[in-house]
């Protein structure tokens, strides 16, 4: 035996390296009965796959120029890491964007810009960014509810991403005064980390279901009694990704904690049905909506993706009927996708958002609705310029996803739905998730939140505007396809956006209903977080 061993440790390294590639290539040749590439070329057939593995890391790195990747190109990316970051965001030598290319777009600024007086809260703190509207004010819910940021944290459940990248989420939200919606995985102990939550209702009704899957208006008031920081509810129609399409938590992803929570079993791939079992049509879901919002006393909204419209001009004429409805509607945008989906769903299955929500907000426009109806957007408005034209367009409110994600160090290697997510915010790995510091990541949560509404404030002032719910579809041009015109929102969609009644910003910090943990007192005055040195130019 020590023979054998003495005789091992004198081969040389090599030796064992061609070995270990001979039998490579024997199992390539002889037992290999799926690919072909290895089978033709063993062992060198394997680099072909590996490249392939990591396509879009190389691309984003030495391939892709500045404004070329989809979803979000390297200028994107780097705006917001800076921002998150709390660095020099600002860009030099004019613009590298070809600014005559279909849909861009350009925003009328005014004569002379909004002067904010000396009382003002931006003129104290120039983050401050609430909602204009007041959640469930119109349909006197007993706790109606006024988001304290106008940018959130959009539906990405605890399963899709992990512990660590939602807690970190989660504090950051609580310093930039925003809400986290929770997504359709329930309600874990890492959304308590301080923040205004809005709990989100799916087709599996997880965190909410009985012992057969169904909803549980037992459980769903026990929630809200247990958990003071849930301020409003979100029934999930469908979202851009997949709409129509129920969503799919792989096996791999389901640890203990997650079945607990979600009250499924482990070792199966959880899969949410394409439909609710709660309630049928148009009508069971506005008597759905009523009754949750009785039973609990919150505010209460629905979230869709938008294809035909037949529906929901149904509902708008229910609600103009009975004086009843949902406090809020999220309109998500085909373009968004932090859910997996086939890629005929994602490429092809609804509209993308800005003919999504023109579409729907002229369906509430003519029943003289919208002023009941905080209408929140989502769909890659995670950027000022983007976020300034949804406001001109008529949302009250933005929600972020994949920006966000960015925000706490995602790199976009589009490895979400697999469990192997490098970045460690969307896998269930311990290991991967282990390099996410979740206070460095809490401050940068809150920096992108905190530069986001700075610039799209001084957008607002830019076009005469105290808020951005004061831009309307005239501010905001559209470039026209390769005519080099371009056109105002309000000539591309064809309406004119309903005026938010607006009393001023002084009038929302002093309003009882505002969220946001904001302490009235020093609500106008920067914090330690704030104040921290700004690398501008």
């Amino acid at each position: 035996m020590n023979d054998i061993f003495l005789f091992l440790s004198n081969i040389q390294w090599w030796i064992y390296i061609i070995l270990a590639l001979a039998i490579i290539a024997i199992r390539d040749v002889f037992f290999n009965k799926k690919h072909i590439i290895t089978h033709n070329f063993p062992v060198v057939g394997h680099i072909r796959y590996m490249l392939e593995s990591i396509g879009p890391e190389i691309r984003q790195y030495i391939v892709a120029n500045n404004r070329e990747e989809l979803p979000f190109n390297r200028i994107e990316r780097g705006w917001i890491y800076a921002s998150a970051k709390n660095e020099n965001n600002y860009e030099g030598f004019g613009t590298d964007q070809n600014i005559y290319e279909a849909n861009y777009i350009f925003i009328n600024n005014a004569m002379m810009a909004f002067k904010a007086p000396l009382d003002h809260p931006n003129s104290k703190n120039p983050y401050f960014l609430p909602c204009a509207k007041v959640m469930g004010l119109h349909n006197k819910r007993r706790k109606p509810y006024r988001p304290g940021s106008a940018i959130n944290v959009s539906a990405m459940s605890f399963g899709s991403l992990s512990a660590r990248a939602i807690a970190s989420l989660n504090k950051g939200c609580k310093l930039a005064h925003a809400y986290h919606n929770t997504g359709e995985g329930g309600f874990s102990p890492y959304h308590k980390q301080g923040a205004d939550v809005i709990f989100q209702i799916g087709t599996g009704y997880f965190g909410v279901r009985d012992e057969l899957g169904n909803f549980s208006m037992e459980k769903m008031v026990a929630l809200v009694e247990a958990n003071p920081e849930v301020k409003a509810i979100e029934i999930k129609l469908s979202q851009g990704a997949k709409p129509g399409k129920g969503g799919v938590l792989p096996a791999s992803k389901i640890t203990q904690e997650i079945s607990e929570i979600r009250h499924v079993p482990m070792g199966k791939d959880v899969i949410s049905p394409a439909t609710h079992a709660a309630f049928e049509g148009v009508d069971g879901l506005l008597q759905f909506v009523e009754d949750i919002a009785e039973a609990t006393g919150l505010p209460v909204g629905i979230k869709a993706a938008i294809g035909k419209l037949q529906d929901w001009e149904k509902l708008a004429q229910l609600m103009a009927k009975s004086g009843k409805g949902p406090d809020f509607i999220q309109v998500d945008g085909g373009e968004g996708g932090t859910g997996a989906a086939p890629p005929s769903f994602a490429d092809h299955v609804s509209l993308p958002f800005v003919y999504a929500f023109s579409d729907l907000y002229k369906i509430f426009k003519k029943h003289h609705l919208t002023e009941r109806i905080v209408f929140i957007g989502s769909g890659k408005l995670g950027l000022p310029a983007k976020g300034a034209m949804a406001f001109a367009m008529g949302v009250d409110v933005i929600n972020v996803a994949r920006e966000a994600m960015l925000s706490i160090g995602c790199i976009q290697a589009k490895a979400c739905h697999n469990n192997t997510c490098p970045s460690g915010v969307a896998t269930q790995n311990k290991w991967l998730q282990s390099g996410i510091n979740i206070e460095d990541k809490a401050v940068r949560t809150n920096f992108y939140f905190k530069n986001f509404r700075k610039e799209l404030i001084e957008i607002t002032h830019a076009c005469g505007y105290e808020h951005p719910c004061q831009l309307t579809t005239e501010d905001v041009d559209l470039t026209l396809g390769d005519k080099n015109l371009t056109q105002t929102l309000a000539a591309c969609f064809t309406y004119h956006k309903v005026e938010v009644p607006f009393a001023g910003m002084n009038e929302i910090l002093d309003c009882k209903y505002l969220g946001g943990n904001y302490d009235k007192e020093t609500a106008g005055r920067k914090n330690k977080v704030e104040t921290k040195k700004e690398v501008r130019y």
